[in-house]
């Protein structure tokens, strides 16, 4: 039982960390180089952004609990429970601040495309923030898998 459950713990930070790098670096720039229309490359990528964003708090939570079960409170002294957790929370951003947030704006822009100064300038705005925050949480995301690769949980 002991082996499933470190083979599931590998699983889910694969799983979460290589859909972050999938879609954020390849599926969503690939539909806004191939779809003519922006709206709907948009629409898509925000759609594939919220399956990772659930994926990431089912994966963060179950990695957490993982970690806190079999190491206790040493878990808490771990770099990589530390990463883990700040993955979650971003995750949690993004997926119930950033996303409406962007979204609502999309939807405000749509019938004007953007033509508005300071709904195009917030849009930019809050893109931007979202986009920082997803690289932080891809680049902690490699940091865990490298820790988890040498033996640490």
């Amino acid at each position: 039982m002991r082996r499933l459950a470190d083979a599931s713990y590998t699983l889910a930070l694969t799983l979460w960390v290589g859909a972050l790098w999938a879609i954020g670096y390849i599926a969503a720039p690939l539909l806004f180089s191939a779809l003519d229309d922006r709206v709907l490359a948009g629409t898509l990528a925000g759609r594939m952004f919220a399956v990772v964003g659930w994926l990431g708090l089912g994966c963060g939570a179950y990695l957490l609990l993982f970690m806190l079960l079999r190491l206790g409170s040493t878990a808490l002294k771990r770099l990589i429970f530390w990463l883990v957790l700040f993955m979650l929370l971003l995750a949690a951003a993004q997926l119930f601040g950033l996303q409406p947030l962007i979204a609502q704006l999309r939807s405000e822009s749509v019938p004007r495309e953007l033509a508005e100064a300071a709904t195009k300038s917030r849009f930019a705005t809050w893109h931007g923030v979202a986009s920082v925050l997803y690289l932080v949480q891809s680049l902690l995301g490699v940091f865990a898998a490298l820790g988890a690769a040498r033996g640490q949980k």
